[in-house]
C-alpha cells in the first residue's frame, strides 16, 4: 500500500468520486431484478394490462442508463488516474536514478532499471485501470447483492454459497501456481531487454564478425524462457473465466432445478410469488457470481502487478550513498586547487584495493598528468573527483575543503569532466556544448560567445565552421553522424564551456590526431591557463608537457615527476616511452 503515497492530492479526489459513482451504478444495477419481479408478477396474474407493464419498465430503462452513464464517469477518471499516477512513478523513478551513485545502478543494472520503468509501471496503470472499475465494484455487489438474497430460500442460498466457494478455492489454487511466475517474467523481461540493448549497441562488432547466428541463439535462449514462462501463466489464468461460465450455468440450472420441486409442492395461489421470487434469486446470484468473476479478472493482474510494485519500492527505497555535504559554498577559498591524501580504494564486496595510498596535490594552473598500464586505476581514479565513487580511505581535498563536505551540485560547477568514451547527446552541437547548467545567469549572446569559444579551445570549430548549418547542425542518437574524434572534441568544448575550476580528461584525447592534440593542448594551455588541467593519457606525446605527471602501476604510484625526470628515475614510465618515442626524441633532440 505504500507505493500510493505518491497519489496526488487531485487524484486521491477522483478515486473518491469514482467510488461514488460505483456505489450508484451497484444501486441501480441491483433496482433491476425488483422491476423484473414486479414485470413477471403483471404478467402472470389475470387482467393485467400492457399499460401497467410500461411503467416498471421504463423504470427498468433508465436504471440500466443511468448504470451505463455511471460506469462511463468511474472509466473516464480511472484512467485520468491511472495515466497520472503512472506518470508520478516514472518521475519518481528518473529522480531516484539521477541521485544513484555508479555503485547502486551496477546492482540494478542498466537493462532492470529501464524495465522497471517502463513494464512495471504499465502493470500498475493496467491494475488501477482495471480496479476503480472492477475491484472497488465486486466486493460492494456481491455483499449488497448476498443481502438482497439473505432469507429468500435456504436451499437457493446454499447453491449460491457452494459456488462462491468453489470460485474462491480455484482463484486461490491459481494464484498460488503463478504468483512466482510472474516474478520470473519480470526477471526474464530484464534479460531480453539486457540482450537486446547490448546488441543494438554492438550491431556494426556482430556484423564484421558474422556473428548474427550467435547473436540470435542468445537471444533465442532468453526469449524462450520469457515466452515459456509467460505461456505457463497465461494457460493457468486461461483456466478461470470457463470455470466461472461452467459454475455460472450450473449455479442458473441449480437454482431453477430446486425452484421446480419448491414450486411443485405449494398451491397455485403461492406459485406466482415463488416463481417471482425464483426469478429475483437467480438475478441477484447471477450479480454475486459476476462480482466473484470480476474479482477473478483482478487476481489475474494482480500477482503480476505486485511482482512490478515489489521491483518499483526496491528502487525507491534504495538510498544513494553518496549525499550532500552541508558546507557553503561562500566559505570556499579563492585559489584552486585539489589534493589526494592517501587515498585507497576498493569496489564493494571486493577484497583488494583498486588504488592504495594515492597522494598527490595541483594548484590554479597546473596541469597533471596520468599514465599506466590497461587496469592500473587511471579512470577509477578520475572518477573518485567527482564522486562517482567515494574514496575508502583518506580523502580529497578541493579548496582545502574535503570533497564530502561540498554539496554535489556546488562540486559539479567546480569540475569539467570528460569521459573516456565521448557522450553527446540528441539535438545539435549548440545544445550539446551549451549543456546543463552553463547558461545560467547568461545572456543569449553570451551564451553564443562562450559556445563559440569553447569549439574554437577545443579545435572543434576547424569542422564545425565548415557545415553551412555551424553548431546547428542535428546531433543524431548517441552522435552516430560524428567521428570519434569529432565527438570527443564536442565533448572537450562542453567541458571547457563549463569555465571550471578543474578541467578532468579521462583519455578524452585518443581519438584525435597528433597534430590536433598538439594544438588543443596549446590552446588550453593559452586560453584556459588558470584551471587545474587533469588529464589521463596512453600517449607521451599528450602527457610529456604536464607540469606533473604521476605514473600508476596495480593501483599504486610509482613514479611522480616532470617527463625528463620520469626516464630516469622510473623504469615503468621509461618502459611506456621507449615503447612509443624514438630515440632522439627521448634524448630530447
Amino acid at each position: 500500500m505504500k507505493i500510493f503515497k505518491f497519489l496526488e492530492k487531485r487524484e486521491k479526489t477522483f478515486i473518491l468520486v469514482s467510488i461514488i459513482f460505483v456505489v450508484i451504478q451497484v444501486w441501480l444495477d441491483l433496482k433491476l431484478p425488483s422491476y423484473m419481479a414486479e414485470i413477471t408478477k403483471l404478467i402472470q396474474t389475470p387482467g393485467g394490462t400492457v399499460s401497467e407493464v410500461l411503467t416498471p419498465g421504463g423504470y427498468m430503462l433508465l436504471c440500466a442508463l443511468g448504470s451505463l452513464l455511471s460506469a462511463l464517469i468511474v472509466g473516464y477518471f480511472a484512467s485520468i488516474v491511472a495515466a497520472g499516477f503512472s506518470k508520478t512513478l516514472r518521475s519518481k523513478l528518473f529522480d531516484r536514478v539521477n541521485d544513484f551513485s555508479e555503485e547502486e545502478i551496477n546492482n540494478f543494472s542498466t537493462a532492470s532499471l529501464i524495465t522497471r520503468t517502463t513494464n512495471d509501471i504499465t502493470q500498475i496503470q493496467v491494475l488501477i485501470a482495471f480496479g476503480l472499475q472492477l475491484a472497488v465494484k465486486a466486493p460492494i455487489l456481491a455483499v449488497w447483492a448476498m443481502l438482497k438474497i439473505a432469507g429468500k430460500s435456504w436451499q437457493w442460498t446454499t447453491a449460491t454459497a457452494i459456488a462462491i466457494i468453489f470460485m474462491m478455492i480455484l482463484i486461490s489454487l491459481i494464484m498460488v501456481l503463478i504468483v512466482p511466475k510472474f516474478k520470473r517474467i519480470q526477471k526474464y523481461t530484464d534479460d531480453v531487454n539486457r540482450v537486446m540493448r547490448e546488441n543494438l549497441t554492438g550491431l556494426k562488432v556482430v556484423r564484421a564478425f558474422n556473428a548474427e547466428e550467435h547473436q540470435e541463439a542468445k537471444f533465442e535462449r532468453v526469449n524462450q524462457m520469457l515466452t515459456g514462462t509467460q505461456l505457463f501463466a497465461q494457460r493457468t489464468m486461461g483456466i478461470i473465466f470457463p470455470s466461472m461460465g461452467m459454475v455460472l450455468n450450473a449455479l442458473t440450472l441449480s437454482i431453477y432445478w430446486i425452484g421446480a420441486y419448491i414450486i411443485s409442492d405449494v398451491g397455485s395461489m403461492l406459485r406466482i410469488g415463488l416463481f417471482s421470487d425464483m426469478i429475483v434469486f437467480t438475478s441477484y446470484a447471477m450479480q454475486v457470481v459476476m462480482a466473484f468473476m470480476m474479482l477473478g479478472m483482478i487476481f489475474i493482474q494482480v500477482p503480476r502487478t505486485f511482482v512490478s510494485v515489489s521491483r518499483i519500492n526496491e528502487v525507491l527505497d534504495t538510498e544513494p550513498k553518496i549525499l550532500d555535504g552541508d558546507l557553503d559554498q561562500e566559505l570556499t577559498k579563492v585559489d584552486s586547487s585539489i589534493e589526494f591524501n592517501n587515498v585507497s580504494f576498493g569496489y564493494p564486496g571486493a577484497e583488494e584495493y583498486i588504488l592504495e595510498d594515492i597522494s598527490f596535490k595541483a594548484t590554479k594552473g597546473e596541469t597533471v598528468a596520468f599514465i599506466g598500464s590497461t587496469g592500473s586505476g587511471k579512470t577509477t581514479l578520475m572518477n573518485l573527483v567527482p564522486r562517482f565513487y567515494d574514496v575508502t580511505k583518506g580523502e580529497i581535498l578541493i579548496n582545502g575543503y574535503n570533497i564530502k563536505e561540498y554539496k554535489l551540485a556546488d562540486l559539479y560547477k567546480k569540475i569539467g569532466y570528460v569521459s573516456q568514451n565521448a557522450v553527446i547527446f540528441t539535438g545539435n552541437i549548440f545544445k550539446n556544448v551549451a549543456y546543463g547548467d552553463n547558461t545560467e545567469g547568461k545572456s543569449e549572446e553570451e551564451i553564443k560567445a562562450s559556445v563559440n569559444r569553447a569549439l574554437e579551445i577545443a579545435r572543434a570549430s576547424e569542422f564545425v565552421d565548415k557545415d553551412e548549418d555551424g553548431y546547428n547542425v542535428p546531433v543524431s542518437q548517441a552522435g552516430a553522424n560524428f567521428s570519434g574524434g569529432q565527438k570527443q572534441r564536442i565533448s572537450i568544448a562542453r567541458a571547457i564551456n563549463r569555465d571550471p575550476e578543474i578541467l578532468i580528461f579521462d583519455d578524452s584525447f585518443s581519438a584525435l590526431d597528433y597534430k590536433t592534440d598538439r594544438a588543443l593542448r596549446k590552446e588550453l594551455k593559452e586560453k584556459i591557463k588558470d584551471t587545474i588541467l587533469l588529464i589521463v593519457g596512453q600517449r607521451i606525446g599528450t602527457i610529456k608537457d604536464a607540469d606533473k605527471i604521476v605514473v600508476l602501476d596495480q593501483g599504486k604510484i610509482v613514479g611522480m615527476g616532470k617527463h625528463h625526470e620520469l626516464l630516469d628515475s622510473c623504469v615503468i614510465y621509461r618502459e611506456i616511452a621507449e615503447s612509443q618515442l624514438s630515440n632522439k626524441e627521448l634524448e630530447g633532440k
